[in-house]
Formats: structure tokens, sequence, C-alpha cells
């Protein structure tokens, strides 16, 4: 189970549990310290679980872990991020976990490519979207009955080579936290997509509408209801840490990622300040983890500061000013700034 210490718990039972700030400075997130996401209570699976593929296929079989275990393994560094991210920063508060900044992570996981289990099934031409079902369910106040967890994924999407079904995580057997004994991991998706504790795969002909397709990880603005898919982009700045003190020259670093294309720019700006500094951009671990960024900034002569970045990627998305505001508080990627103390005796690294 989790380490306490190494994560911020928002809620315990389920556990749903954050990166604590000060360990997002490092590429590779410790895997001890990997955010957590749970909807209901952690099912109890054992090395016997097998997976389905089922549904519009012309040859339906069962996967157990050995036999995952014998075909040709992918390894996929993804910077993952819960959908849910950041929602303490919306105001009025939506309804939802509590969670602030910390549900992204990023690390490597390992398995098999869901494409090659696909392909074995033999989908049917009018075959639209990929069901991944859960083994966790459990009751919710606004539907009949229990609710297993499922989430779609469209065609093209469930095979990419880069879709795995996991049965590690930074080179160990996944955890029950991280839904043992086999997930699915979608890069550059928000973490919902990324089915755990994952029980049957199904070819589905028309687009899937459960539960947590139109009722729950959803933007639902105006009435008007969108299912939450890739990661919009965004970016952290991880030193200064928030409510941390410094110099006024100051070496700013952080982080930026996008799932809909690489970063191709980050900015930073001191308090309300119309005038954008481009920060330097390094390389990525992976074509699917954060770039870090850098730039050396030199403070106004007061107290305290806010330093703040904003992000572009290659499709040309930006951040945004304002928070997009939705009823479940989902995709909080509003730029976002860190206050910081400035002092003679705060750190600088020019």
């Amino acid at each position: 189970m989790h380490d306490e210490a190494a994560l911020d718990v928002v809620r315990a039972d389920p556990l749903c549990a954050e990166t604590p700030a000060r360990l997002l400075t490092a590429p590779i997130t410790p895997a001890a310290s990997v955010y957590v996401r749970s909807n209901f209570a952690l099912p109890t699976l054992d090395a016997t679980h097998t997976v389905a593929i089922g549904g519009a296929v012309r040859s339906p079989f069962a996967m157990s872990l050995a036999e995952l275990a014998a075909l040709p393994q992918r390894h996929v560094t993804v910077t993952m991020e819960c959908a849910g991210n950041g929602r303490l920063g919306m105001d009025p508060l939506p309804t939802g976990e509590p969670w602030r900044y910390g549900a992204v992570s990023t690390t490597t996981w390992s398995g098999v490519s869901l494409r090659t289990l696909l392909e074995r099934a033999g989908l049917t031409p009018d075959v639209v979207e990929i069901l991944g079902h859960g083994a966790d369910a459990g009751p919710r106040d606004d539907a009949d009955g229990d609710v297993r967890f499922a989430r779609s994924l469209p065609i093209a999407d469930a095979m990419h080579p880069d879709t795995i079904v996991a049965t590690h995580m930074a080179g160990e057997r996944l955890s029950v936290d991280h839904g043992a004994p086999m997930r699915l991991i979608v890069p550059g998706w928000y973490g919902m997509a990324s089915v755990k504790w994952l029980a049957r795969l199904e070819a589905i002909t028309t687009p899937f509408t459960g539960y947590f397709q139109r009722q729950r990880y959803v933007f639902d603005v105006n009435g008007t209801v969108e299912p939450v898919r890739r990661t919009l982009v965004k970016s952290m700045i991880t030193s200064p840490i928030d409510g941390g003190s410094c110099a006024r020259a100051v070496l700013v670093r952080g982080w930026a990622w996008s799932g809909a294309g690489a970063i191709a720019r980050v900015e930073l700006a001191v308090n309300d300040a119309p005038v954008w500094i481009d920060a330097a951009l390094g390389t990525p671990v992976s074509t699917y983890a954060w770039t870090p960024f850098e730039a050396k900034l030199v403070l106004p002569d007061a107290a305290t500061a806010t330093i703040r970045s904003r992000a572009t990627d290659t499709a040309g998305n930006t951040q945004p000013e304002q928070i997009q505001w939705n009823r479940l508080g989902y995709g909080n990627n509003g730029i976002r700034g860190v206050v910081v103390a400035v002092t003679e005796e705060g750190r600088s690294e020019f």
C-alpha cells in the first residue's frame, strides 16, 4: 500500500493523494510519490486475474499476467495528470475531490501494446471505440445501484502502439493503489482514460455513453457536456516553491506539458507586468513527459512577488489568463503563479 510520508493525502478511503510539491522537481517522480486516484473501494485481484477481450471482434479471448509477460514488452514514460488537478483553484469551488496542484506525476510504465491484443482479437470493420472496464465499482449519489468504472477510447488512440496494458510501474509490479495487476496507460490523456484494475476490453460500434463518460469526467458548462479527453496545455513552477523565499536575482525552473503536442514555448511574468519573458526549454525524457524550462529573473525591490508561467504547445494552444470554470471542476489549466518572499537572505542562483 502507499507510504503516507511520500504523499499528500486528499482523501484516505478510498485513497486519493497528491505528489508533494517538494518532490515535483525531478524529471521522474519517485515511485512512492506518484499521485493516486481512486473512485471506489480497491478491488482484490490476484495473479490469476485475466483481462477479457471481446465485443465486436472475430476471436474473443482472455489474457493472464503470465501470457502478457510472454508478449513483446513496451515501455512508455508518461506525465499523467488527474483531470481534477487544480480544482481548489476554481471559484466558486466545484463539486469533487479537493485537489490542489500535485495530482500530476511522471513515471515509466511497462506492458503490452493494446494494439497487439486487438489485432489478435480481430476487430470488425464497424468498431469505433474500445471500452475499458475496471473491476472497481460502487454507489453514486446520482445513479441507481452500483456503478462500475468504465471509459472508452476512439479506435485510433486505442490502436496507437504506445497505448498499453501495463503490468509494471517504475520497473516493479503494479501496486494495488496503481491498478494491479493490470491497467491501461493512455499517453497524452487525463488519468481517467488509463483504466485501473482492468477487467475487460470491449470493442464497440457506437460511442460509449456510460456514467464516467457522460455524468463524470465531463466538461459541463451551462448544460453543454463534453467528455474530458486529452490533457490541456499547462505549466508549473517548481523552484522557487510557492510560499518560499528567494533573492531578487533568481533562477526560475519548472515543467510544462500538453496532450495535444510538444511544448513550443514557456513565458514568465512577474506580478501583473504585461511583459512576458521567454524561458529556455530543455529536452523532455520522453515524447510524453513534461518539458523542463528555466529563466533568470530579477524581481522587483518589494517584500513579495508573484512569478507566473504560461505555456504554448505546437498545436497553438496557450494557457488561458482566466480559469475556465466548469460545474465539475475539470481541466484547470489557467495561468498560475507562485508567491515568494523576496529577501536579502533568500537563495540566489545567478
